[in-house]
């Protein structure tokens, strides 16, 4: 069996966000990029299954501008096989997204799409239900535990609820998207990162793969959230009730 998985290039989880002085959006010009977190994840739980025998091949797919290869090559140091790199220079929107994919899992063939739960950058949480959609293969969001039967052809997702944990059972092929809890992501060593310099990442484009890049979203404005007042210090319980109750209004 074949895993595919999307990884994006986001803004490092460590830097501090900038807002650029036209408010279109955030700062990235000199900036530090790395793979989304939630990706990692994915990544990592793609490989465990190929490491437990049960798949063949990790596939790495990423979209955007040229910049994605070096993304694309982190994955491949972590131990993916291969790589596929859709050149899209413009924005793209979780639909989009999951229009390229679907047209990469119809090349690909893959038995098994694993994705982040959501990007750290716009937080949209959308991609993965979209391309399940897209596809009509069943799916297993925010997945903190992932058991795969290789006769049954089935996988058996954990999901973390408001509740407690639900627990589904998904027909192969399926999508998947990870939660955090579902395993630690492996720091790519030394000399996988040379190896990671001779495997392939094949460049495609929208063209070849017949998705047309149309924005159904405009974003107006981005500004900074407000800065947080400084705290006081209260000399008796009698001040915070005192306080609570004639300046926050919350009592």
């Amino acid at each position: 069996m074949k895993i595919m998985v999307a990884i994006k290039r986001v803004v490092d989880y460590a830097v501090k966000i900038r807002i650029k002085s036209d408010k279109t959006g955030v700062e990235t010009t000199n900036i530090k990029m790395s793979m989304n977190p939630f990706c990692e994840i994915a990544l990592e739980e793609a490989l465990k299954i190929k490491e437990s025998g049960l798949a063949s091949e990790v596939v790495a797919v990423s979209l955007g501008p040229g910049q994605c290869v070096d993304t694309l090559r982190t994955g491949l140091a972590m131990g993916a096989d291969r790589a596929i790199h859709v050149d899209a220079p413009g924005a793209l929107y979780p639909l989009t997204v999951a229009k390229v994919l679907k047209a990469l899992v119809e090349v690909e063939k893959p038995g098994l799409l694993i994705l982040g739960k959501q990007a750290i950058d716009d937080d949209c949480n959308q991609t993965g239900q979209m391309v399940a959609g897209l596809l009509n293969w069943p799916q297993g969001t925010f997945a903190s535990k992932v058991v795969l039967d290789k006769e049954k052809k089935s996988a058996t997702v954990d999901r973390e609820v408001d509740g407690g944990l639900e627990t589904l059972c998904l027909d192969l092929p399926a999508v998947i998207t990870t939660d955090l809890r579902l395993n630690q992501p492996r720091y790519a060593t030394l000399p996988n990162i040379m190896k990671a310099k001779s495997k392939p990442i094949k460049k495609m484009s929208l063209e070849e793969l017949k998705v047309e890049v149309r924005s159904d979203l405009e974003v107006v404005q981005v500004t900074a959230p407000p800065v947080r007042k400084a705290g006081v210090i209260l000399s008796s319980v009698d001040e915070l009730v005192d306080k609570l109750k004639n300046e926050a209004h919350v009592i």
